[in-house]
């Protein structure tokens, strides 16, 4: 499918309006499968989300992310790509998309659409004709190696869904490299004919008028080419990459991802993205210890990825001490890099969940998080029904469908928790989603959370979320600014956004008693963001409650 000259100018023309626009932007993650279903197959689909784009307009993001909807096998649920340049037929056509790109920029919200560059479906014709012997056209597209004289595998690299990252090939009578499923087999960077086929692939988006991409394990696309074996993991990490009971966390990945070509690579990227001015990318990044610096070296400069999110929120804990060493970590040696930080996606388990040990209060909770989210310095990537409050789904073993999860049941649940479906209507068959039986259960504990509960509701988490996104909009410190941390005491995190002519003060209690703040010397308060806190000024003092929030601009 082509689009005429004219529609060609319409989407520069969109896109060129604020060419910055993903500076500071508030985008809303959207999970195709889980969204809205609009023809009763129990499989949430683009129309589905066209229909629900007003819902997103009044809730008041900037932009969305779509989750893989190209052809697949789904035997990761779109994560492996059959083909790059089409739809598949369980989300609906190119026609689809073109509608729902259109009707999203009437109602001014911008299109990012994820790009699973590392690794293809083992169905994609790439592959298909890659293994059939080793000297075609294709033969070195993927990676490719010699069993040992043993017949095990070239090095000890672990797949992150568990095992080794090799699977023997019975046609080439070689391994191929896979760092997730079997089925998914990683292309090889280091072929510059690879690099400009997935690049062409880009293209054809571009020129189908999406605003910018979504970057699936962007630290991955290179390894070593020597095939060096990892060494063991000798330093105490955080189970973000992968839960504990995955053998992967015990490898220090010096080789098999972020590898320095990569960079190389990202320029090539944002070389492309800077001949449709106003795109923008937002690469995914998993590191371990390392994420916050690899997520600094791939957004600086000014000339590989727009921005990148780590998995340092999406799994550690919600406390004071946490969250601050997180942010004053990338900080430090931040210099231009720009971040976007998210909370919950489709991989992770829910943050009202992993916050719930620690408050006595969840809907506070909730909005406290939500409040410092949208306070951060960087872009902010909001989760499906993160702004209702929904917690992980506690599903049985014979309701999963993440092969993740029944590989490693029950010590790990998997992704499917986080993937139930959307609830609209508390009372509607499938809380509104679908007419049909939905591919994953809708939880009974979701209910009472649904939109229409919560629409309206000056209490409710929903409308917490519409009045803090706005405040934000409204604010170029908070879009823009730069951040400075102020000392603080206890349970309080403090810090100040700041541009030419605008200062805003954010203070977060993460106790269970209330907390005083006093204001720094020469700082006075214009005005203080209504968003239902009850926090209070006195005397230059501010008091804010348990799990609450102080917000205001000062002078």
């Amino acid at each position: 499918m082509t689009m005429t000259s004219l529609e060609k100018v319409v989407a520069k023309a969109d896109r060129t309006a604020d060419p910055d626009w993903w500076r500071g932007a508030v985008i809303y993650q959207i999970y195709p499968r889980s969204f809205q279903d609009s023809n009763g197959d129990g499989i949430g689909d683009l129309a589905g989300v066209t229909a629900r784009l007003g819902y997103l307009e009044d809730l008041g993001v900037d932009a969305v992310w779509l989750s893989p909807f190209f052809k697949s096998p789904m035997k990761d649920f779109g994560y492996d790509v059959s083909d790059y340049c089409d739809v598949d037929p369980i989300f609906g056509t190119l026609d689809d998309f073109k509608r729902m790109v259109d009707e999203a920029h009437r109602r001014g919200i911008k299109v990012i659409i994820d790009q699973v560059l590392s690794h293809t479906s083992d169905q994609h014709p790439w592959f298909t004709e890659s293994r059939a012997d080793q000297t075609n056209p294709k033969a070195d597209w993927y990676v490719w190696a010699d069993a040992k004289e043993d017949g095990t595998p070239p090095n000890n690299w672990l797949s992150v869904f568990g095992g080794s990252s090799w699977e023997w090939d019975t046609q080439r009578c070689q391994y191929y490299l896979h760092n997730f499923l079997a089925s998914q087999p990683d292309l090889n960077f280091h072929c510059p004919a690879v690099q400009d086929a997935l690049l062409d692939v880009l293209k054809f988006w571009l020129d189908l008028g999406v605003d910018g991409f979504r970057l699936d394990t962007a630290n991955f696309y290179f390894h070593d080419k020597q095939l060096r074996s990892n060494p063991p993991q000798t330093r105490s990490v955080a189970a973000i990459d992968a839960p504990r009971v995955n053998p992967y966390l015990r490898q220090d990945h010096i080789y098999d991802k972020s590898q320095p070509e990569n960079l190389v690579f990202l320029q090539r990227m944002r070389r492309l993205l800077d001949q449709y001015p106003g795109t923008t990318t937002v690469g995914e990044i998993g590191d371990g210890d390392r994420s916050l610096t690899t997520m600094t070296a791939y957004t600086s400069g000014g000339d590989k990825l727009h921005m990148c999110y780590t998995f340092d929120l999406l799994g550690g804990a919600a406390t004071h001490a946490y969250v601050e060493k997180t942010l004053k970590t990338f900080e430090a040696g931040a210099g231009d890099a720009w971040p976007c930080w998210a909370l919950s996606n489709h991989d992770a388990v829910r943050h009202a969940t992993r916050n719930l040990p620690l408050t006595q209060n969840p809907l506070r909770q909730g909005k406290l998080m939500g409040a410092l989210h949208l306070c951060l310095r960087g872009s902010v990537c909001i989760y499906e029904g993160d702004e209702l409050g929904l917690t992980e789904a506690d599903l049985a073993f014979e309701d999963l469908v993440d092969p993740y999860g029944i590989r490693f049941w029950p010590e790990f649940k998997g992704r499917d928790g986080c993937r139930t479906p959307m609830v609209w209507e508390a009372e509607a068959v499938n809380a509104g989603f679908s007419d049909g039986k939905p591919w994953l259960p809708v939880p009974a504990d979701h209910l009472e959370k649904a939109v229409d509960r919560q629409a309206g509701k000056a209490d409710s988490q929903l409308e917490f979320y519409k009045a803090m996104i706005a405040w934000r909009r409204r604010s170029r410190a908070l879009t823009k600014g730069s951040v400075r941390f102020l000392p603080s005491d206890g349970d309080i995190l403090a810090f100040v956004r700041e541009t030419d002519g605008e200062t805003v003060l954010c203070v977060f209690n993460f106790g269970q008693s209330g907390a005083g703040f006093p204001l720094p010397e020469g700082l006075s308060v214009v005005s203080v963001a209504d968003v239902g806190f009850g926090s209070t000024l006195v005397e230059g003092v501010a008091t804010v409650p348990a799990e609450s929030a102080f917000i205001a601009t000062v002078k």
